[in-house]
């Protein structure tokens, strides 16, 4: 009889060491709940790009006069056989301006989620060009954004909330 008891705790993990991996993994799960890891992701990578925008700008639509000045002399395109400059470097602070500013609301709102984080992947791999050294903390950034490109912003977002699956 102990020895049917004995496998039946084995097979449903129960006791000794096989139970103590099933609890602890069910604990782990429970932290790493797939809307809190959403949550998490989406103010990580909008902090980043939201604080780099805020800087771009002297008021609505204002960019500030450090923008185009650094798109033009500072920013290059390391591209083979470059580094070349950034054409139209006005439009290029200005758009870059919008998109660290538009996308990191959409992503701590969760709206269009996948959308704004596959907005500042593409913005990452631009960054990438142009600072070539930072790679370790732009890998970090596309890490982020290509995860919440998968997960979506999950329940506790607004679009969990518009486009809630019954």
């Amino acid at each position: 009889m102990k020895a049917v008891t004995d496998t039946q705790s084995a097979s449903t993990g129960t006791s000794g060491l096989a139970g103590l991996v099933t609890r602890a993994e069910g604990i782990i799960r429970a932290i790493a709940h797939p809307d809190l890891v959403s949550i998490a992701l989406r103010l990580a990578l909008a902090v980043p790009y939201w604080k780099s925008g805020v800087l771009k700008w002297d008021g609505f639509l204002q960019l500030a006069p450090i923008a185009p000045l650094l798109f033009e002399n500072e920013f290059k395109l390391h591209l083979p056989g470059g580094p070349y400059d950034f054409p139209m470097p006005h439009l290029a602070a200005f758009g870059a301006g919008l998109g660290e500013i538009i996308l990191p609301v959409l992503l701590v709102l969760g709206l269009g989620t996948r959308f704004a984080a596959f907005g500042l992947l593409a913005m990452t791999a631009i960054i990438q060009i142009t600072i070539p050294g930072g790679w370790p903390l732009h890998l970090t950034w596309a890490a982020m954004a290509l995860a919440i490109m998968m997960i979506g912003g999950g329940r506790l977002s607004a679009d969990g909330l518009l486009f809630r699956r019954h």
